[in-house]
């Protein structure tokens, strides 16, 4: 096995292998499946007789130290690692509550005949740049794998009942004398039984499908794959040049025609009807010549195909019982599994992905009948890094590991019905990020329901209410506040916003009303520019006070609409900050603003955000942000726009905004909203309206099996859209937790104070 993963199987054959993902064929949508299926096809019709071909499904027992590595939420030695351990501890739990510890992956290996490595080398690369195009196709991530990731894969069907990871490097092979063979080799292996062998302690056995039914399903390979235990799948496909298949099956047509000529003379002579024929003789007729037809004038190609299954267990009876189940699902698909009796070292070795097939037992097929057994169920989502949790995987009880930051795009929308989930979900998440990563997290909670919580975690919650002692300055700035333009140009463009919402008239501020507040914005912010000290922060006074003093009869319109927020009973907003907004958690509670200053109080919070945003660019910090009833600041068109600017902005500047919703229809409500929605790489669906499920559908080219996800599910089930990847999922957090306790918003669970219920 050479360093770049080209493997000397024999004297000739050269073979590589890729990895590749799975895409969402159980779930997709008839005519999707119907395309899928095809480019499968054409994956097929790609490979000509000098190719061999072998696709390798696998399903193994996770190593547990290297899922729980993956995993693991690591201590900080601060006053939240008693939180991180339960955290972990739910992880561990739901991760042996799930899958059972299985993880599925799908290779394609590839081989060439040649005299050495230098003429097999360009060859598998090219054939490896066409195969990885192929399934770029299809939607599927193809890998090429190096030496050594061959060899653990190898080290890890080998030796299936070691913990022990694969310990290798290529410079061991000059120190030790030994070949990679040697360090994957289990500690033995024996041949003696006709039926069954063992490598190591693991009992094994290799069976072949013998292929009887006229139509096959799609199902079957998924089924075998879906088996609580060890299994491996292997495909091995030699593709015959199209004018032999043509001919051979020409030539088998002539056999049966002489055959039935024989059986009419035979027929005559015995003085019954010639064309009673043995039925036998009449159905294979057919199908020759339907396999002919098929070939001349169908994109259709002749494959000999071996489809080998290896099972494996830790003893005899276990892997008995194994087999019976394995037998069951090929009967099921008028199929058969046949041992292969005195073959079992070959069945091992051609069970391998090496590209190499010693079993001589084939089966002539079309390229559909090949491609049928697609290897594709649903995605899968496990990043490793700073990967949050979101659940596990309702199709295959894998757990759902995700790096938003890792997106192109990784602006968020959490959307629900009333009590499907959005709060505990935005929760979970922020309480996973702030005790994994070092991002700064800020909450706009205009329903106070996350100040449990940010206390828990000694983060700063901000109530701003009339009655309040509590200030946040609107008019805070930063002067590192934009790169392209000048600070106080965009500080401007929200004060326009603010002014325009507090006047509150439909065509908003007239065009010489824009002029005068833009002057005034500019002259309160001289004194600060020039010593930026917080006593030379202007606050609203400072702007009502300019604005009344310019000459147009204009200013005193917005001054006077101004007043009630400066010196009335709505002034807020007219203090200096006197808040720790630098906690690196802040929740900014403005459940008691009520109608009038909900939505000016969370356009003052968006621009709070804005400034911690630039604030944490300079020192590469992300900055996440959660708006909870984000439809409340898309029903007016200025607090619309100024969002959906900082959903286009964010991302540029390291900020990671997540909108929580129930109202999709207000997401949708104008294309300059529905940037919102097309900006957004991370979409959290929990159960939707029966009006929003069809938006929803249209809208992200959801399949009716996937919306069944989202049509009256339990909480905390739903579908998760990250990127390209749409996977159906189920949380059930343990509520016996610290965190579930905090995190809850069930009315019963919650007392009047915040604190939890407990049953007696």
């Amino acid at each position: 096995m050479h360093r770049d993963g080209i493997c000397r199987v024999t004297n000739r054959l050269y073979t590589k292998s890729i990895e590749f993902g799975d895409i969402n064929y159980q779930l997709a949508q008839n005519e999707d499946k119907t395309t899928a299926f095809n480019y499968w096809c054409d994956f097929y019709n790609y490979f000509d007789p000098s190719i061999s071909l072998q696709v390798s499904c696998i399903s193994q027992k996770a190593r547990i130290a290297e899922m729980e590595a993956a995993i693991r939420i690591d201590e900080r030695n601060d006053e939240f690692d008693e939180i991180r351990r339960e955290y972990d501890g739910v992880l561990k739990e739901q991760m042996a509550k799930g899958n059972n510890g299985r993880i599925r992956k799908k290779y394609i290996t590839f081989g060439v005949e040649a005299a050495n490595l230098k003429e097999a080398k360009p060859t598998l690369e090219r054939i490896e740049t066409e195969i990885l195009g192929n399934l770029k196709a299809m939607g599927s991530a193809g890998r090429p794998l190096k030496g050594w990731e061959r060899l653990k894969l190898l080290y890890e069907i080998l030796n299936e009942e070691t913990q022990e990871p694969f310990r290798f490097r290529y410079d061991m092979l000059h120190q030790s004398g030994l070949s990679t063979r040697d360090f994957i080799a289990p500690s033995s292996f024996d041949f003696r039984s006709s039926r069954y062998f063992r490598m190591g302690q693991t009992m094994g056995a290799v069976s072949y499908l013998q292929i009887l039914a006229p139509e096959l399903s799609d199902k079957m390979l998924t089924e075998f794959l879906e088996m609580d235990n060890s299994i491996v799948v292997s495909l091995h496909v030699q593709s015959i040049d199209q004018a032999k298949a043509i001919k051979l099956i020409k030539s088998k047509i002539t056999d049966l025609d002489k055959m039935k000529i024989e059986e009419q003379k035979k027929a005559v002579r015995s003085g019954y009807d010639m064309d009673v024929l043995p039925s036998d003789l009449a159905t294979y007729g057919d199908d020759a010549k339907k396999f002919l037809e098929e070939l001349q004038s169908r994109n259709e190609r002749m494959f000999l195909v071996t489809v080998l299954v290896m099972n494996t267990a830790g003893s005899k009876k276990k892997l008995d019982n194994i087999l019976f189940q394995a037998s069951g699902i090929a009967q099921k698909y008028n199929c058969a599994l046949k041992r292969l009796d005195f073959q079992q070292e070959q069945g091992l070795m051609s069970s391998l992905p090496l590209g190499l097939n010693q079993i001589e037992i084939q089966r002539a097929l079309t390229t559909s009948a090949t491609a049928i057994f697609i290897p594709f169920t649903t995605e899968e989502l496990f990043q490793t890094g700073q990967a949050l949790y979101y659940g596990i995987n309702a199709i295959s009880n894998n757990l759902i590991m995700a790096d938003r930051k890792q997106l192109k795009n990784p602006n968020g929308l959490i959307l629900g019905t009333p009590g499907s989930g959005k709060s505990f979900a935005a929760k979970r998440e922020m309480t996973n990020a702030f005790l994994i990563t070092d991002d700064d997290i800020i909450i706009c909670d205009p329903e106070g329901e996350y100040s449990a919580l940010v206390e828990l975690l000694h983060g700063q919650v901000i109530h701003i209410s009339p009655n309040s002692k509590q200030y946040v300055n609107p008019l805070d700035i930063n002067l590192n506040y934009s790169e392209d333009e000048s600070p106080i140009s965009l500080k401007a463009d929200f004060v326009l916003s603010l002014c325009e919402l507090i006047v509150g008239s439909k065509t908003g501020l007239e065009p010489v009303e824009k002029t005068i507040v833009d002057r005034c914005v500019r002259l309160i912010y001289q004194r600060y520019l020039e010593n930026p000290s917080p006593e030379n922060m202007p606050i609203m006074q400072d702007l009502y006070e300019s604005i009344l003093a310019q000459e147009e009869p204009e200013a005193k319109r917005i001054a006077t609409a101004l007043e009630i927020y400066v010196s009335g009973s709505l002034n807020v907003f007219n203090h200096r900050t006197n808040v720790d907004i630098n906690n690196r958690l802040v929740c900014f509670d403005i459940r008691e603003l009520g109608k009038q200053l909900k939505k000016i109080g969370m356009l003052v919070v968006q621009d709070q955000v804005w400034n911690r945003v630039t604030v944490n660019r300079a020192e590469h910090k992300s900055t996440r942000y959660y708006m909870d009833e984000f439809h409340l600041l898309l029903k007016d068109e200025q607090t619309a726009a100024y969002s959906v600017e900082i959903w286009k902005r964010f991302r540029k500047w390291g900020g990671v905004p997540t909108a929580v919703t129930q109202n999709v229809k207000d997401l949708l409500a104008s294309r300059e909203i529905e940037n919102i929605f097309e900006n957004s790489d991370f979409v959290l669906m929990l159960n939707q309206a029966g009006g929003d499920r069809q938006i929803l559908a249209k809208q992200l080219n959801i399949s009716p099996h996937q919306l069944s996800f989202v049509t009256n599910s339990n909480e905390g089930e739903g579908l998760l859209f990250y990127g390209n990847t749409i996977i159906p999922f189920k949380d059930s957090f343990p509520k016996d937790t610290k965190l579930y306790q905090i995190m809850t918003t069930k009315p019963n669970e919650v007392n009047e104070n915040g604190g939890i219920v407990h049953d007696e």
